[in-house]
């Protein structure tokens, strides 16, 4: 019974300690931040065995110097006026694992018109006619 307990903490102890992160890394989607959106920030631990682990605000802190988190995602509101803002994320079990970086703010407007899919269908039976054309 014993020796049966203390496999039971010896495995138990090495499946804990392959699940601490050992340290955080901050995967950006994009290389700014729009207004009056959110803006998710991606988080992923790299814990002891090797192995990746997405984080979410169960497991870390996320404070700006501007906007709103919620869960992984920032608000920024759609007057906001400064050009960038100051991020930082923390492992709550262990503050010493942490993120400081800053993300600026996106300047050009999103009201891009996007092309249809017959547009899109008609280049591409443009480009092939031209490269036949170009062959012969």
């Amino acid at each position: 019974m014993k020796s049966f307990l203390l496999l039971i903490v010896i495995t138990s102890s090495l499946v804990a300690k392959s699940q601490k992160v050992d340290s955080i890394f901050v995967n950006l989607y994009t290389d700014s931040l729009k207004k009056g959106t959110y803006n998710y920030i991606n988080v992923d631990g790299l814990l002891a065995n090797g192995n990746y682990l997405p984080l979410d605000s169960t497991q870390i802190f996320f404070s700006s110097s501007h906007g709103k988190f919620y869960g992984n995602s920032l608000w920024i509101d759609r007057d906001f006026k400064e050009e960038k803002i100051a991020i930082k994320v923390a492992l709550k079990n262990n503050k010493a694992i942490c993120k400081d970086f800053v993300m600026y703010i996106k300047k050009k407007e999103d009201n891009e018109r996007l092309k249809t899919t017959e547009e899109i269908l008609q280049e591409m039976r443009n480009d092939a006619r031209k490269k036949k054309n170009n062959i012969l």
